[in-house]
């Protein structure tokens, strides 16, 4: 018996059994979408910030946390660190208004979100610092010297 990873219309991935005459449950909502919906019901729905992802990467002196967050500025964001725990948000607010000869149009927007990580006893907590650049948040993680990787040393034989 085999299974096979196969990659359905919605994206997301599914085993399916070559064995098996049923579909799977994911299969039975692939042709299900909110495009047969009328646009009323979902032109509004999904304006807000999905999870960014996240790329974690270890060097030799630290931990880099790189987030694709574009279309933010740096003071959108919340940056914490407590009890070993860094969370990393933001939230957005706008509002939007438009006036014609009768009538008056009002429209919200608020998008947010929210990442925590929990940080390893070796990151220096005091010396933690973070930049944005080109949508991309890099949050630096300094290791502890004590932590840090040394360079090889050649022992002598006597």
């Amino acid at each position: 018996m085999s299974n096979l990873a196969t990659l359905p219309k919605n994206g997301s991935l599914a085993k399916t059994n070559r064995t098996s005459n049923f579909p799977s449950l994911s299969s039975w909502f692939d042709d299900f979408s909110l495009v047969d919906f009328p646009s009323l019901v979902t032109s509004n729905f999904n304006t807000g910030i999905s999870l960014p992802k996240v790329n974690i990467k270890e060097v030799a002196d630290a931990f880099i946390v790189e987030m694709a967050v574009p279309g933010l500025k740096k003071s959108d964001f919340n940056i914490n660190l407590e009890n070993k725990i860094l969370s990393i948000s933001a939230e957005l607010k706008e509002e939007h208004e438009n006036h014609d000869e009768e009538y008056t149009r009002r429209e919200f927007g608020y998008s947010s979100f929210k990442r925590t990580f929990t940080l390893p006893e070796t990151v220096n907590d005091s010396k933690i610092n973070a930049s944005y650049n080109e949508g991309i948040l890099h949050v630096h993680l300094p290791k502890k010297e004590e932590a840090k990787q040394k360079p090889p040393v050649t022992i002598k034989i006597s």
